[in-house]
């Protein structure tokens, strides 16, 4: 399994990469892998600012539901629109073309509370 060190993760398998005071927010590979088939993604919370480990939106597998949790306090930006369509490209590309949410970070040093590659792998024992 593929876990960039360029990202940090949280607890709840999700992924944040950084780029100044925007990131890119979405899930790791592992965690589209035990949900299987993803078909629905549902974020409406574009333009509400959200706390670190609140439910930012869920997500909708075959056989299951998940809420998906902020990694770090910020104001959704935007939604990937492209996951309206094809829901698939998590499942196909969890750390490209399948993000989810882009942030306005609110307080960078919550992401030191996250964990690294390396830290996410002892996690889920990988």
């Amino acid at each position: 399994m593929n876990f960039p060190e360029n990202l940090k993760y949280s607890k709840d398998h999700e992924w944040i990469k950084v780029d100044g005071d925007t990131a890119l927010v979405g899930i790791t590979e592992f965690a589209q892998s035990e949900l299987g088939e993803i078909v629905y993604v549902d974020v409406t919370t574009e333009g509400e600012t959200i706390n670190q480990d609140e439910v930012f939106g869920s997500i909708e597998a075959v056989k299951t539901v998940s809420d998906l949790m902020m990694p770090a306090s910020g104001e959704v930006l935007e939604v990937n629109a492209e996951l309206e369509d094809k829901p698939e490209l998590i499942n196909e590309d969890p750390y490209g073309k399948g993000w989810i949410i882009k942030v306005a970070l609110s307080d960078a040093s919550e992401l030191d509370s996250l964990l690294s590659a390396e830290e996410y792998r002892k996690l889920i024992g990988k």
